[in-house]
């Protein structure tokens, strides 16, 4: 009889412990790519592909680059359409909507690839200033249209953006630019998601359109877990895939999302 009562027991205690513990979360599987200024969504391609492969489901935004309150708004559309926990990535201006974007319910990490990560009241374009890229030192590399968009002088886009890329990619890519309005670059941000969510930042060792070290700077303060890729141009993205997914793959694969009950 003793031996009955304290079977029921434990089987009572079994059944409680089962109601308030927490199913094990399942792993990350959302990817969200986030392209910059002057290019688009077609670049992540080779990243894409090998995401798809080890069983990632991959977005890729195509932002329109007409105001930063558009590309926020484009970025939290796109979240919204995700089935859950989500890794989102940003490279170079992209890394600005990915902060302010990444307060998105459905955002568990950030990655920032040769990006801005500025903080709530800064843009990138000060920062930029203050630690500038050989960009920032090449007058007239920066066309202005009359109503205020930008472009990358197309003579100069293969060595300022693309210089690890070949050739005929890299001249393609500068004739099919995405203008960018100019104020893109100079809106203060409202949020900073980096405060409150774990990131992880790629530098690009060769990078002429963001300063290297500017990048360091922007994952040092977010406490990102930094890769450098030696060598690489702004466009580390497409000229070192590999190594650009295998740090986006990690970081999924190190989030653990919220557990469903």
């Amino acid at each position: 009889m003793k031996h009955l009562k304290t079977c029921l027991a434990f089987t009572a205690a079994l059944a409680l412990f089962s109601t308030v513990v927490p199913a094990s979360a399942e792993p990350l599987k959302n990817i969200v790519l986030v392209h910059g200024a002057w290019v688009d969504a077609s670049g992540w391609k080779p990243v894409y592909e090998i995401l798809t492969k080890e069983g990632f489901h991959v977005s890729m935004l195509q932002e329109p680059e007409t105001s930063f309150a558009d590309d926020v708004t484009a970025a939290k559309r796109l979240l919204d359409l995700q089935d859950g926990p989500t890794l989102l990535v940003g490279h170079s201006y992209g890394g600005s909507i990915i902060t302010e974007a990444g307060v998105h319910p459905n955002v568990v990490g950030l990655v920032y690839v040769a990006a801005h990560a500025p903080d709530v009241g800064e843009d990138e374009s000060a920062l930029g200033k203050k630690t500038p890229s050989v960009l920032g030192k090449t007058e007239g590399a920066i066309k202005v249209t009359p109503d205020k968009f930008t472009y990358l002088d197309p003579v100069q886009f293969p060595k300022l953006f693309a210089p690890d890329l070949p050739r005929e990619q890299a001249e393609f890519e500068s004739r099919s630019q995405v203008l960018a309005a100019t104020q893109v670059f100079s809106t203060p941000l409202t949020a900073a998601a980096w405060k409150t969510k774990p990131s992880w930042g790629i530098v690009a060792g060769n990078d002429q359109i963001i300063n290297p070290d500017l990048e360091r700077w922007y994952y040092e303060r977010a406490k990102s877990q930094t890769t450098v890729i030696p060598g690489a141009s702004h466009s580390v993205y497409e000229s070192h895939p590999k190594e650009v997914a295998a740090v986006i793959a990690r970081a999924a694969r190190n989030i653990v999302p919220p557990a469903t009950r």
